[in-house]
């Protein structure tokens, strides 16, 4: 999301300039690099922490599991993939943090990552989001994140090593699993998470909490070519100064190049410039663009949670008019950040997405497949709240929309069942609102929250530059399905409908209308650049 300054679009450059807080909302897309093609290795590590409670601190366990390379060449990146964060709080935290019996609970967990190479180091953010879970009656509560995480690239050769460090656990708690929402802060303080547990690695981590070692030299041609031969090293077994613990040649340590700190490149999940099943994203006569225009594509995937699968939510275009920076004073007089944004769905003319198709075992075992559209019956809203006084800078976006889901084809174990032309859900799918006497109405709501510390690129979700959104929907009763007297109402109803559908969106980098940015952000003919890839 992005301000109005002298009435135009604040750009990445204006951005470069400017040390300001407001900077965290102007950031540019943070561009994906291409994978390292080498061989994977696995990482699989449980480590020891220690996390903070009301009661005190209390013993934890983490495990961290990810697929890196198992070598790359100098400024080749590397993209962690499959990364899995699991946290396990004992007993007695879970009564310290009195969570409600026959609640859920929703986590994202937020993971320090340094990375080192020589003498060299930097920091790096993996972030993941949870599934919801049910509060234990006793025992532990286990909380399993997953989530895109940052590439690093390596800007000499030598081993680069990746360790966790610090962890934190964003906590919001539903009283009951029908999704109506008890936060246990108050939601006028800008839609913060209810609770947050801090967590510092353990005096005895093995090997200091490291992940992993990805060397950086030659890639050898084939995953059972042998590693370089290695110069010798001291009697003792340490390498000398011009080779590395696996025995690869390093600049030595008066070299330039040895200083070099790897490059950490953003957290927004993968993007592609491939167009071929992008509908069209532009303003037009009926649509005119203003000097607070923008546009992006979002794209993800549904839980459908009564199938126990997921529907892929087809890319779709979003129209955003930026609403103005408002700076301003919270209750407990703190300096808040504030900015309100409205968008809507465009497809041909309307606002609701593309049709798309979902297949599904009804009652586990009959294949339905049925075409859908999503249809905005209503103001889409942005809105976000950062308290400036904080560091790392952050702010937290709500996206508000109201959709009904509409059937236009339904085929169930090969035959074709008419649906009619007016098949949909009674009311929109609704979500638990953290503001409900300020947003009314059954509507869905998404989250994102994105983080800047000083001189390095933002982290998570900024409207700008886009990145995941996340929330969970209960999806209604259908209604005014079947024609010639066949009620087909009441099979759907039973095979769709229900609570706690987990939905994560990944939007796209924006396109400034009034001052649009060719190599990075926008087409010749102002539509997004930037294809977002879907990501569980």
């Amino acid at each position: 999301m992005t301000g109005r300054q002298a009435d135009r679009r604040m750009t990445p450059r204006i951005r470069a300039r400017s040390a300001s807080t407001a900077a965290l909302i102007v950031l540019a897309a943070m561009v994906p690099v291409a994978v390292a093609t080498a061989a994977p290795q696995q990482v699989d590590t449980a480590l020891p922490y220690v996390c903070a409670f009301p009661s005190g601190p209390q013993q934890a366990t983490v495990r961290v599991s990810a697929v890196l390379p198992d070598r790359v060449r100098p400024r080749e990146a590397i993209r962690p993939t499959q990364v899995t964060t699991t946290v396990e709080l004992p007993a007695a935290a879970v009564a310290a943090l009195g969570l409600p019996k026959g609640g859920e609970v929703n986590a994202a967990t937020r993971l320090a990552v340094a990375v080192a190479q020589n003498r060299a180091g930097a920091e790096a953010t993996w972030r993941g989001t949870a599934q919801p879970v049910p509060v234990p009656e006793s025992g532990p509560l286990t909380l399993t994140s997953t989530g895109d995480v940052p590439s690093v690239t390596a800007q000499s050769t030598g081993d680069l090593t990746l360790s966790a460090g610090d962890l934190a656990v964003d906590l919001a708690v539903t009283a009951s699993s029908t999704g109506s929402a008890t936060p246990s802060t108050d939601p006028a303080a800008g839609g913060r998470t209810p609770a947050t547990v801090q967590c510092a690695l353990g005096k005895d981590a093995p090997g200091q909490g490291l992940l992993a070692t990805v060397p950086v030299g030659s890639v050898t041609s084939g995953p059972g070519s042998s590693p370089p031969a290695s110069p010798t090293g001291t009697d003792s077994g340490t390498p000398s100064a011009s080779s590395s613990a696996s025995g690869r040649p390093q600049p030595h340590p008066g070299d330039p190049q040895s200083e070099r700190a790897p490059k950490i490149t953003g957290t927004a999940p993968g993007a592609t410039t491939d167009r071929r099943d992008a509908p069209p994203c532009r303003y037009d006569e009926h649509h005119p663009a203003t000097s607070k225009s923008l546009n992006a594509y979002v794209t993800g995937y549904s839980n459908v949670r009564k199938q126990k699968a997921a529907s892929l939510l087809p890319l779709s275009c979003s129209l955003i008019e930026q609403g103005d920076l408002n700076f301003g004073a919270a209750p407990d007089g703190r300096p808040v950040l504030t900015q309100h944004s409205d968008g809507q769905f465009f497809y041909q003319d309307e606002a609701r997405t593309p049709p798309f198709k979902a297949t599904l075992l009804t009652f586990g075992f009959v294949p339905a497949t049925a075409t859908m559209v999503l249809e905005q019956t209503g103001p889409l809203t942005i809105d976000s709240f950062g308290y400036m006084d904080t560091f790392p800078l952050a702010l937290d976006t709500y996206v508000r929309v109201p959709l009904v889901l509409h059937i236009t084809s339904l085929t169930v174990n090969g035959t074709r069942l008419d649906v009619g032309p007016s098949c949909r859900t009674r009311t929109p799918l609704r979500s638990a609102d953290p503001e409900p006497a300020k947003f009314p109405g059954d509507h869905l709501v998404l989250h994102g929250r994105g983080e800047m510390g000083t001189g390095q690129d933002a982290e998570g979700y900024l409207v700008s530059s886009g990145g995941p959104l996340t929330g969970s929907a209960d999806i209604p009763a259908f209604t005014g399905c079947g024609t010639g007297g066949e009620d087909l109402d009441p099979l759907l109803t039973a095979s769709v409908s229900g609570p706690d559908n987990y939905i994560k969106q990944i939007q796209g980098q924006t396109c400034g209308q009034a001052a649009p940015n060719y190599d990075s952000e926008c087409t010749k003919d102002l539509q997004p650049l930037k294809i977002p890839v879907p990501a569980r």
